[in-house]
């Protein structure tokens, strides 16, 4: 088992910011929090935290995320963006689509994106997003947090169904500071491209090519109510496009709902 190290993943960066000023824990509460402190203290653009063991981590909607020791990554970025706080969520999508690079470069097999943000391989989720922004002396910090199952080889019962590991999907143990080091090299570019437009609309067609949901009936699990449609891909500004069994399309900001394929998680 490769020991994760700052060293090792620096020979592998090819960034010119990502990553390059890098801490690596043995343990911590929640790679978010340290970053978030991280930015309090003046740490620059791009700065890494990464753990080889998270106790205390957080999902969407304030679910647990624990990370065991020596298996999995936890990592969280942070950014200093000069675009417009409100486009931040806008980074989760950049982050899932470097996610998904990164790890197809690793494992060589082509590495889905579950809508807004899920990362799938063979039909289980590999990995979770957690963006969180921050006002400090009148300027926006945003942490974008990342769990990866790397190699961890069970999942307790009731979500062995649905999640996953590279491990498990592959039967492969794979060295994380290369995993690490790809995303990195990834999101670079990626973030380059959506700064660009401060919009999606350049990396929309690589996003859209991994796409699980596109052209397939989802089920949308809406507070106002549950429907049916069919997904057809993403705005520029990374909402879902789903068309209704009427023929009528509506546009779904990942922060109102949630979606499913007709007959289980995709």
């Amino acid at each position: 088992m490769q020991e994760m190290t700052e060293g090792k993943i620096k020979e592998l960066l090819n960034t010119k910011w990502a990553g390059r000023n890098l801490y690596v824990k043995k343990e911590t509460g929640s790679t978010n929090d340290d970053a978030k402190m991280a930015g309090l203290n003046g740490e620059a653009h791009g700065t890494l935290i990464v753990a080889d063991e998270q106790t205390k981590g957080r999902g969407r909607n304030g679910r647990y995320w624990h990370t065991p020791k020596e298996k999995n990554v936890a990592m969280s970025l942070l950014l200093h963006p000069e675009s417009d706080p409100a486009k931040a969520p806008m980074l989760t999508l950049v982050m899932g689509l470097a996610l998904a690079q990164g790890i197809e470069k690793v494992c060589g097999q082509k590495v889905s994106i579950k809508w807004p943000n899920d990362i799938v391989l063979d039909k289980h989720k590999l990995c979770g997003i957690l963006t969180e922004m921050y006002l400090h002396d009148g300027k926006c910090d945003v942490v974008i947090g990342v769990g990866i199952n790397v190699n961890q080889e069970e999942f307790a019962p009731e979500i062995a169904d649905m999640a996953g590991s590279l491990f498990t999907q592959t039967g492969k143990e794979y060295d994380r500071n290369e995993v690490i080091a790809q995303v990195m090299n990834a999101f670079e570019i990626d973030y380059d491209l959506f700064i660009e437009n401060e919009n999606l609309k350049l990396l929309k067609n690589d996003y859209e090519e991994r796409l699980i949901n596109k052209d397939k009936p989802v089920k949308v699990l809406d507070p106002n109510g549950e429907y049916q449609g069919t997904a057809l891909g993403i705005t520029d500004t990374g909402e879902l496009i789903v068309e209704k069994e009427d023929g009528s399309r509506v546009v779904i900001n990942s922060g109102e709902v949630s979606v499913r394929g007709l007959y289980g998680y995709v």
